[in-house]
């Protein structure tokens, strides 16, 4: 619904389900709270999304079940980045979902963060500081080249190249 326009009913929706064992067990609720606090996110609801991911975090503490805190930490960046005030904060939650994701092993989030945070690098002037350590990544990756998130990847390091 968020997505065809619908954005307070669709994130209304969201909510219900998070709130709903069945569908939380199904999907995991952290990883729930992240698909519903980038949505916040794309409808200007930074706030809500924020403190989504500030609970997500909090979860993660109590019970221990970390699979989802890189991208927790990814989503508290790109939420921050909305706020050009926060630029500085944005990059160390992303720097911190990297490292996070290294030290469970999850490339796939280490390279979504990896490309959030060399997007903010380079709209920050620091474009060869960018494009080495999403090469880093990016060249990790055997397979799978046809998947969006590889994709942006290759498009953001095309980019970064000229």
């Amino acid at each position: 619904m968020a997505v065809a326009g619908h954005a307070a009913e669709g994130i209304a929706e969201m909510r219900q389900s998070l709130s709903d064992p069945r569908l939380a067990g199904a999907m995991g609720p952290n990883f729930m709270r992240i698909v519903l606090a980038e949505t916040c996110g794309q409808h200007s609801r930074v706030e809500e999304g924020l403190d989504l991911v500030a609970r997500g975090l909090e979860i993660a503490d109590q019970t221990g079940l970390r699979v989802a805190e890189p991208e927790l930490y990814r989503v508290k960046g790109e939420l921050m980045i909305k706020d050009p005030g926060n630029a500085a904060e944005a990059e160390r939650s992303l720097r911190t979902a990297i490292e996070v994701a290294r030290r469970q092993s999850a490339k796939l989030f280490e390279l979504r963060a990896t490309v959030s945070l060399a997007r903010l690098l380079a709209n920050r002037g620091h474009r060869d500081e960018a494009r080495a350590m999403l090469t880093d990544i990016y060249n990790w990756f055997t397979e799978g080249f046809d998947t969006a998130d590889l994709k942006d990847a290759k498009a953001l390091l095309d980019e970064l190249s000229t």
